[in-house]
């Protein structure tokens, strides 16, 4: 039977799926990041269909969402935007460590995976740490800082920011440390799975596949990075994109 387990790893508000039998097991791990606005609880079939296969997932709410979630304006949110990714990109190393500490990680077989902004985050993540063994990119950029800059521009023109031009300037520099675009090397080889629709109006589709167009030619085994597109999907991640997904797991984690 798989269970699904309320947790906190430090302040961070997570749920666990996992075959109940096998809960305090070492097994291959997932985590799993979500979207703007989203919440843990909204990817539980993506985990569950991973739990079945024998791996735990794990599901955290990012800060100002889901458990998290404070009083705040909805702009106030998304000028957050930027430090919610770059604060989700630390988090996975506490989560990480603390799974370590309890021996629940199998021969370090540990995925990370997100949609949107959780793409986004598993792309920085990419960049950050080389103990992930396996990765895929549902409808994020790896170009964060150019993603950046074109959300600034956009805001700007529909109003003052509450934010100023130096604030912005130091946003732009932490975002090119971690800007996998940037730093296509540390992907070194490991195996990467994006899906994109091309009619995504909120997340550009040509931000992904460019950077995967420029990498795979990096890869010795042209299988182990792949891209699959969906001509008439948009900002939805579709069934098909969720069943590539625990494919790539099963055969990369």
């Amino acid at each position: 039977m798989i269970g699904i387990i309320k947790e906190k790893f430090e302040n961070i508000p997570s749920l666990v799926v996992v075959d109940s039998n096998k809960q305090r097991e070492a097994l291959p791990t997932v985590i799993f990041f979500h979207g703007f606005t989203s919440a843990k609880e909204h990817n539980l079939t993506i985990a569950f269909l991973l739990a079945e296969k024998g791996y735990r997932v794990v599901l955290p709410d990012s800060e100002l969402h889901g458990d998290r979630e404070q009083e705040t304006t909805e702009l106030k949110r998304q000028i957050s935007f930027w430090d919610i990714v770059l604060n989700n990109v630390k988090e996975l190393e506490i989560i990480k460590q603390i799974l370590d500490d309890e021996n629940l990680i199998l021969d370090g077989r540990i995925g990370v995976a997100g949609t949107s902004m959780g793409g986004i985050t598993t792309s920085a993540a990419l960049s950050q740490y080389e103990w992930i063994k396996s990765a895929v990119i549902l409808m994020g950029s790896p170009r964060i800082t150019t993603f950046a800059k074109t959300l600034v521009e956009s805001f700007k023109k529909e109003g003052d920011l509450p934010i100023t031009d130096e604030q912005i300037a130091a946003l732009y520099n932490q975002l090119e440390t971690c800007d996998l675009s940037l730093q296509p090397e540390k992907l070194n080889e490991r195996p990467l799975l994006f899906w994109h629709g091309q009619q995504d109006a909120v997340v550009p589709f040509d931000h992904s596949y460019t950077f995967y167009d420029e990498v795979k030619q990096d890869y010795s085994n042209p299988e182990a990075i792949q891209f699959i597109k969906e001509q008439n999907a948009g900002h939805k991640v579709s069934r098909n994109a969720v069943l590539e997904l625990v494919k790539w797991f099963e055969k990369y984690l």
